[in-house]
């Protein structure tokens, strides 16, 4: 008995090895018990590395080229997932091309928080349970740093939630992405290695490398990415204001929403989560609905929802005026 235990164990543990390049051999646990809060460890070492990596900045120093660089894919990552893989994916709350979907969900894929199928099903799923016993990541729930980092090292989280995300499945472009989330970062690493080993033969005036933008544009630049988005788990569910008695703890956060381009505006997300626009009033900023209203304006993307005048009004908290 006691070899069979071991050898499940090893099983599992090359499973999560294997799943780094194959989310299909992603060892998985059971919905419900122990295995809810069971952390695949071969899992946790690339995002262990990531952080690592970090590191590097004290061998590779900074330039104002990495530094800038950095800044830029933080602002498009942070788009891409806040305007896509949640607001499209999540939300469906505009209308666009298959093909603007796929742009759009592969710059997703390189803020390296798994493909966004997994995402919007994950998502989805936050929303019918939220802050409630089936939440996974509720920090009422579960803690702060289960509900930051914890969550989604867990094995029963691990496979995307297909019966919620059926509109989107039938795309075999999203379904590969999906299956290989590790693809689309690996090529981003590369692709600053490589430019920062050109830039430093043919304009060696930027002071910059190839080590050097892997540290800055990939390693930093993800992991301030990172931390930014998962503070709308960790945080907007229990700092700020509420201006809506919803069922759930979420709040509105300034801070909140001006790291992560609107997403702070987490209790009017909550109210009406199909509205392509999260900062319902003109002082509340909400610089994904600015970017999205730029591509409205372009043609690339049509029909953007938001919050019906008589839907703002409902639900005010006592005391509470819009």
């Amino acid at each position: 008995m006691a070899v069979t235990a071991n050898s499940t164990g090893k099983r599992s543990h090359w499973a999560g090895v294997l799943s780094w390049f194959d989310n299909e051999r992603a060892a998985t646990g059971t919905a419900g018990g122990d295995s809810a809060r069971r952390v695949d460890w071969p899992r946790l070492l690339p995002f262990v590395a990531m952080h690592l990596g970090c590191l590097g900045v004290l061998w590779v120093g900074v330039s104002l080229t990495a530094a800038l660089l950095a800044l830029a894919l933080y602002a498009l990552r942070m788009f891409a997932i806040t305007g896509f893989y949640h607001r499209y994916f999540s939300h469906c709350a505009f209308h666009t091309s298959r093909v603007a979907q796929f742009v759009f969900a592969l710059l997703g894929a390189t803020g390296v928080q798994r493909g966004p199928l997994w995402w919007a099903s994950q998502h989805r799923h936050h929303h019918t349970h939220s802050d409630q016993a089936g939440d996974v990541h509720s920090a009422r729930q579960h803690g702060f740093f289960w509900s930051h980092m914890g969550w989604f090292m867990a094995r029963e989280n691990f496979a995307t939630r297909r019966e919620l995300i059926e509109n989107l499945w039938r795309y075999p472009e999203l379904r590969f992405l999906d299956r290989f989330d590790g693809l689309v970062p690996l090529l981003l690493a590369l692709a600053l290695y490589g430019t920062g080993e050109a830039l430093a033969a043919f304009a060696p005036a930027l002071h910059t490398s190839g080590l050097q933008l892997l540290v800055w544009g990939f390693c930093i630049s993800t992991v301030v990415l990172y931390h930014a988005t998962f503070t709308i788990n960790s945080m907007a569910h229990g700092h700020g204001s509420r201006r809506y008695a919803t069922r759930d703890d979420s709040r509105n956060n300034l801070w909140l929403a001006l790291l992560t381009f609107g997403e702070g505006w987490h209790n009017n997300h909550h109210h009406f989560p199909g509205s392509a626009r999260q900062g319902f009033y003109w002082w509340e900023i909400d610089l994904t609905y600015y970017g999205l209203k730029v591509l409205a304006a372009l043609g690339i993307i049509w029909d953007l929802r938001e919050v019906p005048d008589n839907l703002r009004n409902q639900r005010l908290q006592a005391g509470t005026r819009s």
